[in-house]
């Protein structure tokens, strides 16, 4: 059988709706992330390891689409079966906690609350792995840069909470 026949028309819709999905994710999220000149972002104390501010834009564009293609596998799998269904719901709440971790640290500017979030998100991507690694490997693995990026924000985000406390 060729690659063509197995990638229909209506599979490469699909693949599009699952990207778009996640970079929408992003935007929603970016529309609360202010981090220019002037921002609070800028104001506040800052490890060394923190990235210059253009590293975050192609990283979570690149995260969001494997994501899509992620989520795309496992809605192919099938998204009348059971498992299936949970799966794409467990991706959903992941994402919506992604969007609310930019709403707690730079919308409300609470680096505390956003790390006991971004705690939930982390174990929402490890469940999220689980659960699609039982429908597809493949969606399962192309969710870990996810979870190692979350993990190095997660460190980057507890550390600026703790720069930032008033003593």
């Amino acid at each position: 059988m060729m690659i063509k026949d197995r990638f229909s028309k209506k599979d490469f819709i699909a693949l599009v709706i699952s990207i778009a999905v996640c970079l929408s994710a992003g935007i929603v999220g970016s529309l609360f992330t202010k981090t220019g000149p002037g921002s609070w972002y800028e104001t506040i104390n800052k490890p060394a390891f923190n990235p210059p501010g253009w590293v975050f834009g192609p990283v979570w564009t690149l995260l969001f689409i494997l994501m899509g293609i992620s989520l795309f596998l496992v809605w192919k799998a099938g998204s009348e079966k059971r498992d299936v269904k949970l799966a794409l719901s467990f991706f959903g709440l992941q994402l919506m906690l992604n969007i609310l971790w930019s709403a707690l640290f730079f919308g409300i500017e609470s680096p505390g609350l956003a790390f006991i979030e971004i705690l939930i998100l982390w174990s929402a991507i490890l469940g999220n792995i689980t659960i699609f690694y039982r429908i597809s490997r493949t969606a399962s693995a192309l969710l870990v840069p996810y979870l190692f990026w979350v993990t190095f924000a997660s460190i980057l985000n507890v550390t600026i909470w703790f720069l930032n406390r008033p003593f």
